[in-house]
């Protein structure tokens, strides 16, 4: 039963396939995507840096104040929460559970 129902996919799949390519309005569109940029050709080491025009518009999730951009670790960082969201490929991570909790330094001596 299973080699019938195999043969009937793979006996289907060709036709479709067949009627795919020969038909002129899908050829066509075939051929406009052959122009279309493939993502892999990019180099991986190649990486890209973030755009820090967008901190204008970027604010924290939690707690809706705005980020500060850190180029060091490549993070942006909420001083108020002790958060940073990690950025990957330009773009900014900003996921609350995905967010690192960073160490406040606090400047005031501490209470008792």
């Amino acid at each position: 039963m299973l080699r019938n129902v195999s043969a009937r996919f793979l006996t289907a799949s060709v036709l479709v396939h067949r009627d795919v390519r020969t038909t002129p309005s899908i050829r066509a569109a075939l051929s406009a995507f052959n122009s279309v940029r493939n993502y892999t050709d990019e180099k991986d080491e190649a990486l890209q840096a973030f755009d820090t025009s967008l901190l204008k518009f970027l604010v924290c999730p939690l707690s809706k104040k705005p980020l500060r951009f850190e180029a060091k670790t490549n993070e942006l960082i909420n001083d108020e929460l002790g958060i940073a969201y990690s950025i990957s490929d330009g773009i900014p991570n900003m996921i609350p559970q995905e967010a690192r909790l960073i160490k406040k330094e606090s400047n005031s001596p501490a209470q008792e």
